[in-house]
């Protein structure tokens, strides 16, 4: 049996002799390369985002989904808008037909708030409101659901703004509506909401 000689059996060198190491033996053993995907960086430098095929896979659209996205992609770009304009048509021609100004408050469709607790839900008075407005009577449709009428005007334009880029492709200038203003404006209606049920004047002119 052959051994292989370990530190102790290796020559010692002689007294003032100077011990010399080869540059292989001296060089330092490189790491092995990791394999690995391309790495998104943004501007610093640090990895934007997983590599391709990290994580869980992406799950595939069921039946229904990819029948409605399909339906999308093969409907005209102006079949959207038209659609979105005729729900809006609907809800004028069901005002304007039921006359909610003469309804009974028991009248369905009605509010199940009002009808159990006889309260003033947030969006009570806004179809009167609405049929106010399309008759031309601001200050009545006002007294029934001011808010309403405050928002009309900008919700009118995001509406005319999108449907007409989604169909004709118009460039009509942007309403920038930030976070905060979209707040105080919940806000407000939150208070309006309360301030209308209050028993006192002068908020029992706000009751519908």
């Amino acid at each position: 049996m052959t051994s292989v000689p370990g530190p102790d059996d290796q020559p010692n060198p002689a007294p003032g002799a100077v011990h010399t190491v080869s540059p292989e033996a001296a060089a330092p053993v490189a790491a092995a390369p990791v394999a690995a995907g391309p790495v998104a960086a943004d501007s610093a430098g640090w990895p934007a985002g997983p590599p391709p095929g990290y994580g869980y896979p992406t799950p595939e659209p069921d039946r229904f989904t990819r029948f409605v996205l399909r339906l999308y992609e093969r409907s005209p770009r102006w079949a959207v808008p038209l659609a979105a304009v005729g729900c809006v048509a609907a809800g004028m021609g069901y005002a304007l037909l039921s006359n909610p100004t003469y309804a009974d408050p028991d009248a369905a469709p009605t509010c199940l708030l009002k009808l159990t607790t006889g309260l003033d839900c947030p969006g009570c008075g806004g179809t009167r409101a609405l049929w106010y407005v399309l008759h031309g009577d601001l200050p009545a449709a006002a007294r029934h659901h001011f808010l309403f009428v405050f928002a009309l005007p900008f919700l009118a334009y995001l509406f005319v703004a999108w449907a007409g880029n989604q169909a004709f492709g118009w460039r009509l200038p942007e309403l920038r509506i930030s976070s905060k203003v979209i707040g105080g404006f919940l806000a407000a209606w939150l208070a309006f909401s309360v301030l209308r049920n209050l028993p006192w004047a002068p908020f029992t002119s706000f009751y519908v």
